[in-house]
């Protein structure tokens, strides 16, 4: 089966690079300019995956990307943004957006995040439920809860919070994470962990909730009930 992709991008030079690479792949592709076409045609012709721009005419990406989870539409959003900022990049991310990519980019890692985002989204779920200390994961239904409150997660960070749970009290270093949540080798100067980390750490931690992610300098992040 031809997985298909939306690309929503004012630029028509990057978007006309970005679907010529994607057809060569096998993939379907349609485009979008701006965020109100972007709505509709979600709405008409649901795709496997969106890539959306940030910054688009009419309404924003971040709104676009906003008004789909609001209205319980879960298809994976790769952003693309110049804006590379860790305030922004939590800011993307807990709007909703899944993964996150700053221009300029080259194509291969483009293609690399869209081939993990669609795997990942192509696992079926089970019925087990991870849970350690109020914390709890059910992968059946994709809900997770602290103590009684019911914690809003994107894709990814629901996939690294499924990671540690299932390492509790392990400290998991950036390699073990990159290459179990993101399914490729993505190092670089990237620092996507800590972005999605901060963003885990700031929904799971309301209402003065203990924190659970620690971080272990120089090796990397564990689940714990409270720092050693």
């Amino acid at each position: 089966m031809t997985n298909s992709i939306l690309v929503v991008e004012d630029d028509q030079r990057l978007s006309q690079f970005i679907v010529t690479e994607l057809k060569l792949e096998g993939y379907e592709v349609a485009t979008a300019d701006d965020g109100m076409e972007a709505l509709e045609k979600v709405r008409e012709f649901p795709p496997d995956l969106i890539i959306l721009d940030w910054m688009l005419p009419r309404i924003s990406g971040l709104d676009v990307c906003l008004r789909l989870r609001k209205t319980g539409i879960k298809i994976p959003i790769i952003l693309l943004t110049a804006r590379d900022e860790i305030p922004d990049r939590v800011l993307g991310l807990n709007s909703g957006a899944d993964d996150y990519l700053t221009k300029p980019f080259s194509i291969e890692e483009l293609l690399a995040r869209i081939n993990a985002r669609l795997r990942s989204s192509q696992v079926n779920d089970t019925s087990e439920i991870l849970q350690f200390a109020d914390l709890k994961l059910n992968l059946l239904t994709r809900e997770v809860f602290r103590s009684k409150d019911s914690i809003e997660l994107t894709a990814k960070e629901f996939d690294l919070l499924e990671y540690l749970l299932r390492h509790p009290r392990q400290v998991l270093s950036r390699n073990q994470i990159i290459e179990n949540v993101w399914d490729f080798d993505f190092m670089g100067e990237s620092n996507i962990i800590e972005v999605y980390i901060r963003a885990l750490r700031l929904k799971l931690e309301v209402n003065q909730s203990p924190r659970l992610i620690h971080t272990v300098r120089g090796v990397g992040y564990v689940l714990k009930d409270s720092p050693s």
